[in-house]
C-alpha cells in the first residue's frame, strides 16, 4: 500500500490573447515578402558581423589536408596558427567601399572578421606544416609523424 498526496482539483484557465494570431499573420507576411525582396538591412548587418569560411578536412596515409574557401581575401590578410592540438584560421573580409551606383539592390556575400578553429588529431608533425593560397582556396598540409603512419608488414613463408 502507498499513500498519494491529495491535490485539490483546479480548473486550468487558458488566457486568450487577441494579438497572438496577429503575430502569426505578421510572421507569415515577413517570410513571404522577405523571400520576394531579399534580405533586410537587419539581415545584412548580422551577416556582416559574423561569418565563417567553409572547410573540408581530408586524410591520406601520409598527411591531413585542410581546404578553406576564402574568396576575396589577399594572402597577407590570412593568419594560420597551431597551438597545441588546434589549427586556427583568422582574417577579415572587408566590404568594398567603392560603388559606382547610388545604392545596392541586393547584398548576399558575408563580410567581417572570422576565426575558425579545428581540433587536430594526435600525431601531426607541426614543424612540417605547409600552407598555400590560390584562387580563393587556402590549402594546409599537415604531415603525420612517422610513428603514426600505417606500416605494411611483409608476411614470409615459414
Amino acid at each position: 500500500m502507498y499513500l498519494v498526496k491529495w491535490q485539490p482539483r483546479t480548473q486550468s484557465v487558458n488566457r486568450w490573447d487577441p494579438f497572438a494570431e496577429m503575430a502569426d499573420v505578421q510572421n507569415w507576411f515577413d517570410r513571404a515578402f522577405g523571400e520576394f525582396f531579399g534580405r533586410t538591412p537587419l539581415d545584412m548587418a548580422s551577416a556582416e558581423s559574423a561569418w565563417s569560411p567553409l572547410v573540408d578536412v581530408h586524410e591520406t596515409k601520409d598527411h591531413f589536408l585542410v581546404k578553406a574557401e576564402l574568396p576575396g581575401l589577399k594572402q597577407e590578410e590570412i593568419e594560420v596558427s597551431i597551438v597545441e592540438d588546434t589549427l586556427t584560421l583568422k582574417g577579415e573580409r572587408k566590404r568594398e567601399t567603392e560603388v559606382k551606383e547610388n545604392e545596392y539592390h541586393r547584398i548576399e556575400r558575408s563580410y567581417g572578421v572570422f576565426q575558425r578553429s579545428i581540433a587536430l588529431p594526435a600525431g601531426v608533425d607541426v614543424n612540417a606544416v605547409k600552407a598555400s593560397y590560390k584562387d580563393g582556396v587556402l590549402e594546409i598540409q599537415l604531415p603525420k609523424k612517422e610513428e603514426v603512419k600505417p606500416k605494411t608488414i611483409k608476411v614470409e613463408m615459414a
